[in-house]
């Protein structure tokens, strides 16, 4: 899709492997990140597109990607377009998996079994071919250090590895503090790259799981304290409570 066949959540999670251990930087934000890359991805293929803060089915044809086609139909069968913030905070159980399963199809990452302190079974997954991950980060290291700005694609990518916390994975210490100021910076060049962004961001900052307040209806009086009574948003996944140890396998 677009100039190259990796798709925008395959790149993202490449980036946030760590070649010495096999693990993946900022697990838990990751999964969200890798809802909100589908999400760009479909609007690169010309499938979806922003609606103020929603986002809305343009074209319902399949890319022939099949878990973005899973994505573009749960889409469609909303209906109506959704809040680009309920839908990254919705449950997405195993996304992080598939995705890893399918590069290791692809021969760019290599399962490696192991143990947890010798008894619990865990997998990590090493990359096979540098060659890709290493491009990848040059287009991210361009598009910081040059200042020119970076097509959607990469605008998108930093934009969503800001989002995560990635910043201090690519970019650490002191002397990594203004790529990833930069970093944070490239979040304006996409509007649906800084739109996703924006609600990964807020999804872990538990703006999505807030509930919305309606006006008292006609005849009914205000709570005490002068305040109409909140009522949930209608619509709004509830999000599980994620712990340190959701999954011990490809953390």
């Amino acid at each position: 899709m677009g100039r190259s066949r990796r798709t925008l959540p395959e790149e993202l999670l490449l980036l946030a492997l760590d070649p010495a251990t096999g693990t993946t930087a900022q697990p838990q934000s990751l999964d969200l990140g890798l809802a909100g890359a589908q999400l760009v991805e479909l609007a690169l293929a010309g499938r979806i597109a922003p609606d103020g803060d929603r986002i809305a089915v343009v074209v319902p044809r399949p890319t022939g990607d099949p878990t973005l086609d899973c994505a573009l139909e749960l889409l469609r069968r909303r209906g109506a377009p959704v809040r680009a913030v309920h839908w990254i905070g919705g449950p997405r159980l195993g996304l992080r998996q598939t995705y890893l399963s399918h590069l290791e199809r692809c021969g760019m990452v290599a399962a490696v079994p192991g143990q947890m302190c010798g008894v619990l079974p865990t997998t990590r997954y090493q990359a096979t071919d540098t060659a890709i991950s290493r491009e990848i980060r040059a287009r991210l290291d361009s598009a910081i250090r040059t200042g020119v700005p970076p097509d959607p694609r990469t605008a998108a990518l930093a934009a969503l590895a800001h989002a995560v916390g990635l910043g201090k994975h690519l970019y650490p210490g002191n002397e990594g503090r203004s790529s990833r100021s930069r970093l944070r910076d490239l979040i304006r060049h996409d509007p649906m790259g800084g739109l996703v962004a924006h609600a990964v961001m807020d999804v872990q900052n538990g703006v999505a799981a807030q509930p919305r307040r309606s006006p008292a209806p006609a005849g009914r009086q205000p709570a005490p304290g002068g305040r109409a009574a909140a009522e949930p948003a209608r619509g709004v996944p509830m999000q599980p409570r994620r712990g340190p140890m959701a999954r011990v396998v490809a953390h």
